[in-house]
């Protein structure tokens, strides 16, 4: 047991005071941000609209995260991190507010847009701040502290934002949102550095190891960034299927499903330092994203055995959790690591990009094709794409390895 003390705590050591400012304050952001969990069943089931309205919700979200990321990146290369990230905790905070005093479904799509827009464009500049404020030796674990402290918050939230929910109404889901939001930008305002050497004219000036093309030429990359957005399609199936899948087909309530939710994050937080701080010694990153990647079709195999039932939804969530451990890391390390000084915004603006990209077409190959075929071809749909993934991070692997790119 004192062995498991030291090597999870290991893996805190030496990270910068500033990584642990971003991670902090996005714990108190995702405690709060249950919006993308809870949008589907807030649709159907207190709007009172169809599984595919919902489904429209989700990949509208998912329009907003692209278009988000993408002038996240732009303002990234253009302004402070610092002035980017304020800006979006802060607006996207109030904006969600305005589901509150609308039930026309244009409406909700539309404000679901802008929440997705405003919000998103936080994550290019977030990744360019943990690039800036780590080196080679400790990003992944700074990854990983960022990722754990987002996890944490998920652990907690969907676990509270199902009790609000179910017990007081999803209106104060919205409220408690605006709440978190503002904190968060409060404690980056109050605790990180506003004059860090990393305004962009100070920035192309800073030694680099990574790319300096545009990422938008670097064609590995963009192999790369469309295998991680097929990959995200398969992953968030957890967001946006699997409540429904359990709501309608497990007729569980929003308690049992934000349990199940929260267990996602609670695996994330125990197990993921600790291992990302041994598996980063080994310096086999894709070997570690193809790991990932195999555990998705795995993790379905659970429930086409009938993930109604709580045990084998529970399997499905162990094993699609593995799969963020051993994926997401390593591939954000990538992104900020083959990034040149002058270029940070646009690799990282890709990379958020791709995850945008996910929760648009997640919907599609998960709700709107269970409407169609049912679940279970659903599921059989989900194996197969993941399984291509799998094929793709290896072909792209073999294709490093021969360029010596990483």
């Amino acid at each position: 047991m004192k062995r498991l003390y030291q090597l999870y705590f290991e893996g805190f050591i030496g990270i910068q005071r500033n990584i642990w400012v971003l991670a902090i304050s996005m714990f108190v952001n995702r405690s709060g941000a249950m919006v993308l969990l809870f949008i589907s069943l807030y649709i159907t089931n207190d709007l009172h609209f169809g599984i595919e309205d919902a489904g429209m919700a989700l990949s509208i979200y998912g329009i907003g995260s692209v278009f988000g990321s993408f002038a996240g990146g732009w303002l990234t290369d253009r302004f402070h991190f610092f002035q980017v990230m304020i800006g979006s905790l802060v607006v996207s905070g109030l904006l969600i507010l305005l589901l509150l005093f609308t039930s026309k479904l244009w409406l909700v799509y539309a404000i679901v847009f802008g929440y997705a827009f405003t919000a998103d464009i936080f994550r290019p500049a977030n990744s360019a701040a943990i690039g800036i404020f780590s080196d080679a030796d400790n990003r992944t674990r700074s990854v990983s502290l960022v990722r754990l402290a987002i996890n944490l918050g998920f652990s907690v939230g969907p676990a509270i934002g199902g009790f609000i929910a179910f017990h007081a109404g999803y209106s104060w889901l919205f409220i408690v949102d605006t709440i978190t939001s503002l904190g968060a930008a409060a404690m980056l305002y109050f605790y990180l550095p506003h004059d860090v050497a990393a305004h962009p004219k100070t920035r192309k000036s800073m030694p680099s190891s990574g790319s300096q093309i545009s990422a938008y030429q670097d064609t590995t990359y963009l192999l790369f960034i469309f295998l991680v957005a097929a990959y995200g399609v398969c992953f968030f199936q957890i967001f946006a299927s699997i409540p429904q899948y359990l709501s309608k087909v497990g007729k569980h309530n929003e308690d049992v499903i934000g349990l199940l939710m929260a267990f996602n994050g609670l695996i994330v937080v125990l197990i993921e330092m600790p291992l990302i701080t041994q598996l980063q010694k080994q310096n086999r990153p894709f070997f570690y994203i193809i790991a990932g990647a195999v555990c998705v079709p795995l993790s379905f195999v659970f429930l086409l055995l009938g993930g109604q039932y709580i045990l084998l939804a529970t399997a499905y969530i162990l094993v699609i959790s593995f799969s963020e451990i051993l994926a997401m890391p390593f591939m954000m390390n990538f992104s900020i690591s083959r990034a040149g000084s002058s270029s940070l915004g646009q690799y990282t603006a890709l990379y958020a990009m791709a995850w945008g990209i996910s929760n648009i077409l997640a919907p599609v190959a998960g709700l709107q094709v269970a409407a169609r075929i049912g679940f279970d071809g659903m599921f059989l749909f989900i194996i197969f794409l993941s399984v291509i993934v799998v094929v793709g991070f290896w072909f792209l692997s073999k294709k490093l390895l021969r360029s010596s790119s990483f």
